[in-house]
């Protein structure tokens, strides 16, 4: 007898149809897997036999050939024991046929018949939406996550037994709600930094805001101590909360990547992620022979930061050119190719010199021509042409250390955050920050008056600022203006923006 389930592959964080064929034949026993299995897929049978037999089935002594169709597409994981353990009991006469194939199955056994989580739970799910499917089956552990997905019904049973009970109508399970989301949306805030902790530096805290609002790239200059990386950490609480769609889009990743928290069936604080600097291109991008998200894609829709640039590996920091641009990640490899999103806001920090005290009044740097412009070519000038806001972050007077800090709070500035993106987007369309826009668009709503163009030109030629330079330059300047309440850009939101951009005399541009 021919059975066939539903179950699905991941291509990036999108699911593909796969359908699990089995055929009970006659001939000697054995027990089969094609359809390009790896490792994991393999020891399936071994896993499924165990699971059957500890739950009451016995296979039969026959010929048992298990296809994973398309059989060009690679199959990794675990997630295919469940359908392959219910195509053998579709196969053996236990459950009608009819009743599988409305149904999508995803889930791990264990040797005694209980389900263990897979990764990809929620890309399942809207995959299984997407195609009319009435029923997805993930383990209890996931049952929450593949509930995000709208309009559709989840059951999310312990084990293999419970399962099949509920499949021949015996017990049937409650399906799986998600309730309380807006409750997870921005529920960790509060452990984020504080605009409030940062003693002076207030220059580099309104260019925080600019980057928060306009959704622009930054890189912090400035001797150890000088607060680099706290000003990066609270970056994250400028930012608006992720609408629900964003939080469903950044959710598929990590559930893609595993690794959502447990208990935790949704990421509701847009990510902050800070890679050591020994992370390998593959760490940063993504990759490897099974492609898998990387820290850039993790970082989707929140805030990447790269501490002590210049310490990252040259190969590394190079593959960031084309995610900065297009705002994903394409791999491909020998088998198979996988494209993840990786729209980020890039924030960089970095000491002027190895020492890290060129410029500081209070040290004296020790290091010589030779070392410190062997440390700055580590930036290469095409990276550093993608990153829109240079800026130095000096050290913090001792007068002002031994005060209280007396700034305003993340939650203060965040408003002005918030009203800037509204001002956005009611002018550039839903979703569109100034740091997206290009070509006619950015004509249209950033253009600039002659004082604006004589300004920018003049500037251009003395400091020989790329084509690149100057997009981001009227972006950053539309989104001052946007802070400032303006219609227009005017020259002094202009003369701001190119401050920012040349602000620090130990980055090279």
């Amino acid at each position: 007898m021919l059975a066939r389930i539903n179950t699905i592959a991941l291509e990036g964080v999108v699911a593909v149809p796969v359908e699990v064929e089995v055929d009970l034949s006659r001939g000697l026993p054995t027990l089969s897997i094609v359809g390009l299995p790896e490792a994991t897929v393999r020891e399936a049978k071994d896993r499924v036999r165990a699971a059957l037999a500890n739950s009451g089935f016995k296979l039969p002594t026959r010929r048992i050939t298990i296809n994973l169709a398309p059989a060009h597409l690679p199959k990794v994981g675990s997630a295919y024991d469940l359908p392959i353990a219910l195509g053998l009991l579709v196969a053996m006469g236990s459950i009608p046929q009819q009743v599988m194939d409305s149904r999508v199955v995803l889930g791990e056994l264990s040797l005694d018949g209980r389900l263990r989580s897979v990764t990809g739970a929620l890309p399942a799910a809207l995959y299984a939406r997407r195609d009319g499917f009435s029923e997805l089956v993930v383990p209890k552990e996931n049952g929450v996550e593949a509930a995000l997905a709208p309009d559709l019904s989840v059951v999310a049973p312990a084990t293999l037994l419970e399962l099949i009970r509920h499949l021949i109508g015996e017990e049937p399970i409650v399906p799986v709600v998600a309730t309380g989301l807006d409750g997870w949306l921005g529920e960790e805030s509060r452990l984020l930094r504080d605009m409030a902790d940062v003693k002076g530096q207030e220059h580099a805290k309104h260019s925080l805001e600019v980057v928060a609002a306009g959704g622009h790239n930054l890189i912090m200059s400035g001797p150890p101590g000088s607060g680099k990386t706290l000003l990066a950490r609270c970056l994250p609480g400028l930012l608006p909360d992720m609408s629900l769609d964003e939080a469903l889009e950044v959710t598929a990743i990590h559930s893609v990547a595993g690794q959502l928290h447990s208990g935790r069936p949704i990421v509701g604080v847009r990510p902050f992620r800070s890679p050591h600097h020994t992370s390998s291109q593959v760490a940063l991008v993504g990759g490897s022979s099974v492609p898998k998200p990387g820290e850039v894609s993790l970082a989707h829709r929140g805030v990447l930061f790269l501490d002590e640039i210049p310490e990252f590996g040259r190969s590394a920091l190079e593959v960031l050119r084309e995610p900065l641009e297009a705002g994903e990640v394409n791999i491909s490899r020998a088998a198979r190719s996988a494209t993840f999103p990786a729209d980020f806001q890039l924030v960089a920090a970095f000491n002027p010199c190895p020492c890290g005290h060129l410029g500081n009044p209070y040290r004296e740097c020790r290091c010589s021509m030779v070392r410190i412009e062997q440390y700055r070519s580590r930036l290469s000038g095409p990276l550093m042409d993608r990153i829109d806001l240079h800026v130095e972050v000096p050290p913090v007077p001792p007068e002002t250390l031994v005060q209280l800090p007396a700034g305003e709070s993340s939650a203060t500035v965040r408003l002005r955050v918030v009203a800037a993106r509204e001002r956005q987007y009611a002018r550039n369309g839903p979703g569109v920050l100034n740091s997206s826009l290009d070509g006619k668009i950015l004509e249209e709503h950033a253009p600039l008056d002659k004082d604006g163009q004589a300004l920018l030109l003049n500037a251009g030629r003395k400091l020989a600022f790329s084509a690149r330079t100057h997009n981001r330059l009227r972006r950053v300047a539309r989104t001052v203006a946007d802070l400032a309440g303006s219609t227009n850009i005017c020259v002094e939101h202009l003369a701001e923006a190119i401050q920012y951009r040349v602000g620090s005399s130990h980055v090279r541009d």
